[in-house]
């Protein structure tokens, strides 16, 4: 079995770049997630109650997954659709404003996203995505990891597709780079080295 990555995206302080090609160009002065989900006209009521991280990988996803007027996994079940995601700092920042509201009154706004796999929760509540998740810690960006276990779910746990990446986000930046895995003969073929490769270009 042959699994390929279909499309590929980056979001930096340089702007969204899709399949290496530049998008959108982001104004330094649109430095938040907020900024962004204005410039590209969406339109998700929730999208303002979710913390940074939530905010970035969830437009990550969005812009990703953009297919016409309809989407990638148009045709797939979504209980056979994966998501893994891989961050450094997690939800830190959101961390320290729940933990400033502690000697007052704790915030259940915040505590909510107090978990960094609150961002996969998002994302799958958005495009109703209900097969295999896995949110995991690592000091860098692990494209080994990331292969070894999106290979394992699409060929030996019966899932279509996995939407995997890394989304990396503090106050100072944000680093997201997301990619939509198959096993459709198309694409170019996944492997470590190229996800990699794909991640520093």
């Amino acid at each position: 079995m042959s699994l390929n990555i279909e499309r590929c995206i980056r979001i930096n302080e340089q702007g969204i770049a899709k399949n290496g090609m530049q998008l959108h160009a982001i104004s330094p002065d649109a430095d938040t997630a907020a900024d962004v989900y204005r410039l590209l006209s969406y339109n998700y009521p929730k999208f303002f109650k979710m913390d940074e991280l939530c905010k970035w990988a969830w437009l990550c996803a969005e812009v990703l997954l953009a297919e016409g007027e309809g989407h990638l996994y148009e045709g797939l079940n979504k209980n056979n659709i994966a998501v893994v995601l891989a961050t450094s700092h997690g939800c830190l920042e959101t961390d320290k404003k729940y933990t400033a509201t502690i000697n007052t009154i704790p915030s259940p706004a915040l505590f909510v996203y107090t978990l960094p796999n609150i961002m996969l929760g998002e994302i799958c509540i958005r495009h109703g995505f209900k097969g295999e998740q896995a949110c995991l810690m690592q000091e860098g960006f692990d494209a080994e990891e990331i292969h070894f276990l999106v290979s394992d779910m699409l060929e030996q746990r019966g899932m279509d597709a996995c939407l995997c990446g890394w989304a990396d986000v503090t106050a100072e930046k944000h680093e997201l780079f997301f990619c939509w895995v198959t096993k459709h003969k198309k694409g170019i073929p996944f492997t470590a080295a190229m996800v990699q490769q794909l991640m520093n270009s």
